[in-house]
C-alpha cells in the first residue's frame, strides 16, 4: 500500500507542476494581452473584479474557521471547509481569468480615467503607489508561489498523509491565507481608478 502511495504521490506531484505551469502561463499571456477579445464586452463583465474581492474576502474568513475547526479536532469540518475553499479559488480563477480577457487594464492613480498618468495624478498618489505596488507584487509572487503548495496540502489530507500535510501547511496555509487577504486590499486600492 505504501508503494501505491508513492506512486500517485509522484504522478499528483507531476499533474499539479503541470496545472501550476498552464495557469502561470494563461495568467501571463493574459496580462500581456496576448490572447486579444473581439467584440463587445458583456457587461457582467465590470462586475467580476468586485465579486474576485468577495471570493477572496470568503476564502479568508473559510481559512480562518478551518484553522479553528482543526485546533478543535473538527476533522470532518476542517475539510469542507477546505474543500469549500479550494472550490471558491478555482471560482475565482475562473473569473478572474474571464475578467481578464476583457476588461482593459487599470493604471493606478489614473483619476480621470483616460488611461494615461498625468504628473498631476502621479503626484497624487507617489505616497501611496509603492505600498500598493509592494501589496500587488507580493500578492502575485506569493499566489504563484502557494498554488501548487495548496494542491499538494489538499492532496495530502485527502489521503489521509497527516504528517505531510501538517508540514506543508504549516507554510501553505499563512501564504494561502495573505494571498485571499491581499487580494481584497488590492481590490479596494485599485478600484477607484477602473474605467467602468
Amino acid at each position: 500500500m505504501p508503494f501505491l502511495i508513492q506512486q500517485n504521490e509522484k504522478k499528483i506531484k507531476v499533474l499539479i507542476a503541470v496545472i501550476t505551469f498552464l495557469i502561470c502561463l494563461l495568467v501571463a499571456l493574459l496580462n500581456q494581452k496576448i490572447i486579444p477579445h473581439t467584440g463587445a464586452i458583456p457587461t457582467f463583465i465590470y462586475k467580476l473584479p468586485a465579486l474576485n474581492a468577495i471570493i477572496n474576502a470568503t476564502c479568508s474568513v473559510i481559512l480562518i474557521l478551518s484553522l479553528f475547526a482543526i485546533k478543535q479536532k473538527k476533522i470532518a469540518l476542517h475539510k469542507k471547509l477546505n474543500t469549500m475553499a479550494l472550490g471558491l479559488s478555482l471560482l475565482f480563477f475562473i473569473s478572474y481569468v474571464t475578467a481578464h480577457y476583457f476588461i482593459p487594464d487599470t493604471k493606478y492613480g489614473d483619476f480621470n480615467h483616460d488611461g494615461l498618468i498625468s504628473l498631476d495624478e502621479k503626484a497624487a498618489v507617489s505616497a501611496i503607489k509603492p505600498i500598493y505596488l509592494l501589496i500587488l507584487l507580493s500578492h502575485i509572487f506569493l499566489a504563484i508561489i502557494v498554488l501548487p503548495l495548496v494542491m499538494l496540502s489538499f492532496y495530502y489530507g485527502l489521503t489521509n498523509q497527516v504528517n505531510k500535510h501538517r508540514k506543508l501547511t504549516r507554510y501553505s496555509y499563512p501564504v494561502w491565507l495573505y494571498v485571499t487577504i491581499s487580494g481584497v486590499i488590492v481590490y479596494f486600492m485599485i478600484s477607484p481608478y477602473y474605467n467602468y
